[in-house]
């Protein structure tokens, strides 16, 4: 177990450190907007979140390079895993211009969702920019699934860091004009944010074509389009990146309508979400190093040890979530404080019941950080597995299930959005509850996505 332990830590913790700098990239963008008023600061989670609903499709069927690699280097079939890494670039390449092309819908979406003018304008041109730059994430994906793959997540860890060092000063001088640039608001701050991605792929890419790399896995070796490895990047991604755009799409559909109850209730909610990020993305890498893991052990044959990892990275997630809970519930007014200071339009003093629901959505949203570190560790070892289609069914049914419940209360029965937020709390806990059963049943266990059907050698 000890050993168990320590393979997942140096594995998961240059992945959470990644996904921690991914947290303070959002964090402070949406707090440096805040400073611009209440619309600014919900232009940044609608356009944001719109943004990756789009591209979340491809990041995640291209993000499956991780267990296809994990599990072709746990069947000692190195010469797999540069192959699958070009077959995820293909997708990307394809990807970006039909992005491009169905942007534009995203702000007659805004409109039939009952957003005012003046919100529409801010995050849409927060979205159209972020659009410029979506390959960015999707090339990402397939690169830092090879590193998680076999093992060496350090890379992906400064990789990210250096993109956060990149985008901050950029927001500071892009959002506000600082160091002689122009003032452009939501502009800059989407500007920064492709200027940091753009960091973070180039020392990837690097990265990938090491000399270390080129000896061991051939990386230099461009491989052409490989259909056997792409239909089976297809085949066992096209789930995992259906799963994330009907689930993101979900999530962003009850976002918005949140913020059609007004810009006081959408302020509350980002500010929310933006402390929920704290708990919630670092606990992301977590989930990519148990598919890891689970996927190398598969490959290998050793289903019984894929299932010790499991339940050593839910009680290592367990411990981490279990602090952010009693944060949430202890000092929530302090953390609302943050970004409903005393001297800005929407804090305590001047608009009390704004503070106060994001206080009460705060405090809530600790008590189901349990359930989703949960639903994040299962998820990852079944699609470690290749189960990626029960994942799949699960998590859209409870989301889209989720999400016309709270069309009905918001839309048609007019109800408050502490009902909602109370519902949205509910969902989440029998989301985790629903992910243990079904990793608790063994289907993951039956299943090999990388097996010895392929002898093929690629030459060097």
């Amino acid at each position: 177990m000890i050993l168990l332990l320590k393979e997942l830590l140096s594995i998961a913790i240059p992945m959470v450190i990644s996904q921690v700098s991914d947290t303070v990239m959002l964090f402070v963008d949406r707090w440096m907007l805040s400073r611009l008023g209440e619309l600014h600061l919900a232009a940044a989670m609608s356009g944001g979140l719109s943004q990756f609903t789009l591209t979340s499709f491809f990041v995640g069927m291209v993000g499956y390079v991780n267990a296809l690699t994990a599990q072709s280097f746990g069947a000692r079939r190195k010469d797999l895993c540069a192959p699958v890494v070009y077959q995820g670039i293909y997708l990307a390449l394809a990807a970006y211009p039909l992005l491009l092309l169905f942007s534009p819908l995203m702000k007659q979406v805004f409109s039939l969702l009952g957003h005012r003018e003046d919100q529409i304008h801010l995050e849409y041109t927060y979205f159209r920019v972020l659009m410029y730059g979506s390959v960015f994430p999707i090339l990402r994906a397939a690169f830092t699934g090879f590193f998680l793959g076999i093992g060496k997540t350090r890379v992906v860890m400064v990789a990210n860091m250096v993109g956060m060092v990149v985008n901050l000063p950029a927001n500071y001088a892009l959002i506000y004009g600082n160091w002689g640039l122009p003032a452009w608001g939501v502009t800059g701050a989407a500007l920064g944010t492709i200027l940091g991605s753009f960091s973070t792929v180039l020392i990837l890419i690097l990265a990938f074509l090491s000399p270390m790399n080129r000896a061991s896995f051939k990386t230099h070796r461009i491989k052409g389009l490989d259909l056997l490895l792409l239909a089976r990047l297809v085949r066992y991604g096209g789930p995992a990146g259906a799963e994330l755009f009907f689930n993101v799409t979900a999530f962003n559909v009850f976002v918005l309508l949140m913020h059609s109850y007004g810009p006081g209730v959408a302020a509350a909610v980002t500010v929310a979400f933006n402390w929920d990020l704290v708990a919630f993305i670092p606990m992301l890498g977590m989930g990519d190093a148990v598919t890891s893991m689970v996927g190398r052990r598969i490959g290998a044959g050793n289903f019984s040890e894929a299932r010790r990892v499991v339940y050593t990275a839910l009680a290592t997630a367990w411990s981490y979530s279990a602090s952010m809970m009693v944060l949430f519930l202890v000092a929530a007014p302090r953390l609302v404080g943050v970004f409903l200071s005393s001297d800005h339009p929407f804090s305590e003093g001047s608009s009390s019941s704004t503070f106060s629901l994001a206080v009460f959505m705060l405090r809530l949203a600790g008590l189901y950080t349990l359930a989703d570190s949960a639903q994040i560790v299962f998820s990852g070892a079944l699609r470690g597995g290749g189960d990626t289609k029960a994942v799949m069914y699960i998590s859209v049914g409870l989301h889209w299930l989720f999400t016309c419940l709270a069309l009905g209360m918001i839309k048609y029965g007019k109800v408050s959005p502490t009902i909602v937020w109370i519902a949205f709390i509910l969902f989440v806990m029998m989301l985790g509850f629903s992910m243990f059963l079904r990793f608790r049943s063994g289907h993951w266990a039956t299943q090999r996505v990388m097996d010895g059907e392929d002898r093929r050698e690629y030459t060097v």
